[in-house]
């Protein structure tokens, strides 16, 4: 199937109804489903990225990297998902100052994750700590945390609206001194459960930061997100992702994602 425009999606895709067993379901079971599908789609991946990042005078600059991951092996819970920690590796190869730099993550259920960043010019490793996942990703209106995703359990889940093909859905974290946002709103598809919009709020109300799913493929049986945007709504900043060569099932090795691969790429899949 071709990339959908956000607009396809919404005439196209995002018509059919719900599934049959997906119209009665609480709004945790709705959330956690929603990061399976946008985070645990097979036991491992590999995908090419091209970012542009277009500032308020239309200024762009561009990024290009490989993301790598791969889900830790373990037991499906009660609901049948085998979510459990992820690591991720991504290299980044353009341009030129930042070529060979490194940002991996390992992500952990239950406590902050462990971050890392090489730094190539000074043949540096440094610790990323938890209190900068909410600072931006390279120079871009992405955050650390927006790569790697947020931890269900770091906020109180309300449904306030169901309409004919979207659960909307306020979050609201529940250690306000971690984070910058009062609460955020998601916008979750019922038949792909891909969030499809996120909005984040500051205290007074106003949307300041809006995160939107452009396009979109079903690769090997998955529902992809092939493009995204996130907009600071206060700098009149915006950078879009737009993911190719992406991979399932590609035979990664967990022993990849530790220090000594920081300065030692993994050559094999980065190709």
């Amino acid at each position: 199937m071709n990339a959908l425009s956000i607009v396809g999606i919404c005439a196209l895709l995002f018509t059919g109804n719900a599934p049959d067993d997906a119209t009665n379901l609480g709004v945790n079971e709705i959330v956690e489903r929603s990061n399976h599908v946008a985070y645990y789609a097979s036991d491992d991946g590999r995908a090419r990225v091209e970012m542009e990042i277009t500032d308020d005078q239309g200024r762009t600059r561009n990024r290009r990297f490989t993301i790598l991951r791969w889900d830790e092996p373990g037991e499906a819970d009660e609901n049948g998902y085998s979510d459990h920690d992820q690591r991720f590796y991504v290299y980044f190869d353009k341009p030129a100052d930042i070529s060979k730099m490194v940002f991996m993550v390992h992500k952990h259920l239950g406590r902050d994750d462990d971050r890392w960043l090489y730094m190539p010019s000074l043949d540096l490793v440094k610790r990323i700590a938890a209190t900068d996942k909410r600072t931006s990703f390279v120079g871009s209106d992405f955050f650390y945390e927006d790569v790697s995703g947020r931890r269900l359990e770091d906020d109180v889940h309300e449904l306030l609206e169901t309409t004919e093909n979207y659960y909307k859905i306020k979050n609201t974290p529940i250690d306000r001194s971690l984070v910058e946002f009062d609460h955020y709103i998601m916008w979750i598809h019922k038949g792909t459960f891909l969030p499809i919009t996120v909005e984040f709020y500051d205290e007074g109300g106003n949307k300041y930061r809006e995160y939107k799913a452009e396009k979109v493929e079903e690769i090997d049986g998955h529902w992809t997100v092939t493009q995204s945007s996130m907009h600071n709504l206060e700098t009149g900043s915006k950078t879009v992702m737009s993911y190719s060569e992406v991979e399932y099932d590609i035979g990664l090795d967990g022993d990849i994602f530790t220090e000594r691969y920081l300065r030692k790429p993994p050559r094999k899949f980065l190709r």
